[in-house]
């Protein structure tokens, strides 16, 4: 079965006192580090870092901060379904097409058929189950390459979108859905005071030491497992290091958010689908046999893995947190229109890969497709903020998607030396 399981930091070119060099590290000094797993991190603490430069620092500032977020929120949903789909070695081109119908679906019930906006999202998250089954049936069970399923969904739920909806949006919707895509969580507790930074909101920053806490304690678990079985582990300086890296920066972005107008509730979902898709990809058997397709199908098929079911099960799930996706998109604008999602899937895709996953499946992480969709999203924002035009920017992530991709093929082939 396919894992990504090894250590990101192990001491030495022997790991664990014997073990051999795994491929795709490099020394640095003492330490041993695994680019391919630990390479994407680096690559954007560096785009932060030359964007904050070449920005004055107005990239950093708490506005732009919840700007980046709230503006990226769907395409980072979206990438959650999407590094499923392609670690289990699929690609899915509709994305963007489901967006756009599911959005137009959710103003036809809320706004001209006064539907309750509960029982509106509840039905347009279902129907978005439905788009997913119809399109992992035939990819599943009739045996068409994804590629030619997802690529005449595509253009089926565009035409489909068009036709509800013409040339024409539908809005406004109702509060609750706006304050959900647009909207900010309350200060329950008050403002604290921050010396030089000025007040920020209590509540936000409590969120915050608690989602550190987590964060340090799913750690140390994940560490204390890799030495159970053996594995190299980083030292404990080393690995309190990182979780300190860690820290800061969550801190730094809450401290950011609750001086602006607190957590974007759209941040508290991202958080939720985040932890929750983690879970289930890294600590499940439905999470374990996606690699093992990926990783190897016929491994798969004779460890007795049901492979349609699962193949299935991931594009109903696409189909799921697009419409999630959809009625986010539709609420920040405030009305669903045509042309809706248009390459949204291009942006899903490019934030798998730019995270870290293997073009051939196998290999990729949640957080990894959150990190390469960051990546995009600073990118935009950078060179919009100091001016670069519409083709600039095209051209800038064209290359940052096709380095990622070389490496991810580079390292394999190093790999394959390596044996």
């Amino acid at each position: 079965m396919s894992s990504i399981t090894p250590a990101d930091v192990a001491v030495g070119a022997t790991g664990d006192g014997g073990a051999p060099r795994q491929p795709g590290r490099v020394s640095l000094g003492g330490l041993s580090v695994n680019l391919r797993s630990s390479g994407i991190y680096i690559a954007f603490a560096l785009i932060i870092v030359l964007f904050s430069v070449l920005t004055d620092g107005a990239l950093l500032q708490p506005q732009n901060i919840s700007n980046i977020i709230v503006q990226n929120s769907y395409v980072l949903i979206l990438a959650i379904g999407m590094i499923l789909i392609i670690i289990a070695g699929h690609i899915d081109l509709s994305v963007g097409s489901v967006v756009a119908v599911t959005g137009a679906l959710a103003a036809v019930l809320m706004v001209n058929m006064g539907v309750a906006w509960p029982l509106a999202l509840l039905i347009t998250i279902v129907a978005g189950g439905v788009i997913g089954a119809w399109q992992g049936y035939w990819i599943a069970y009739f045996g068409i390459p994804a590629f030619i399923v997802t690529l005449a969904g595509m253009l089926l739920f565009r035409a489909l979108t068009l036709t509800v909806l013409g040339n024409q949006g539908i809005g406004p919707f109702p509060d609750q859905v706006r304050t959900l895509a647009n909207g900010f969580t309350d200060g329950y507790l008050g403002n604290i005071g921050l010396g030089p930074l000025g007040g920020a909101d209590l509540f936000s920053l409590l969120i915050g030491i608690i989602a550190i806490a987590g964060m340090v304690l799913a750690q140390w678990r994940t560490r204390g497992a890799r030495k159970g079985y053996g594995q190299a582990v980083e030292p404990v300086a080393l690995f309190v290091l990182k979780m300190a890296a860690g820290a800061a920066l969550i801190l730094f972005v809450v401290v950011q958010l609750a001086r602006f107008k607190n957590l974007p509730w759209v941040l508290v979902l991202l958080a939720v689908l985040v932890l929750a898709y983690s879970l289930m990809a890294n600590r499940t058997v439905f999470g374990r046999q996606i690699y093992a397709i990926g990783g190897n199908l016929q491994a798969a098929v004779m460890s007795g893995v049901k492979v349609k079911s699962v193949v299935f099960w991931i594009f109903v799930n696409m189909g799921v947190l697009s419409a999630i996706a959809g009625v986010i998109f539709a609420g920040r604008l405030n009305q669903a229109g045509p042309t809706a999602g248009n390459s949204f899937e291009l942006d899903a895709i490019a934030a798998a890969f730019i995270g870290g996953a293997a073009v051939q499946g196998g290999v990729g992480k949640v957080v990894g497709a959150i990190t390469g969709g960051l990546i995009m999203a600073v990118i935009n924002n950078g060179m919009s903020l100091i001016g670069s035009p519409s083709e600039r920017v095209m051209l800038v992530k064209g290359i940052v998607l096709l380095a990622a991709v070389a490496f991810d093929v580079w390292t394999k082939r190093r790999t394959g030396a390596s044996r």
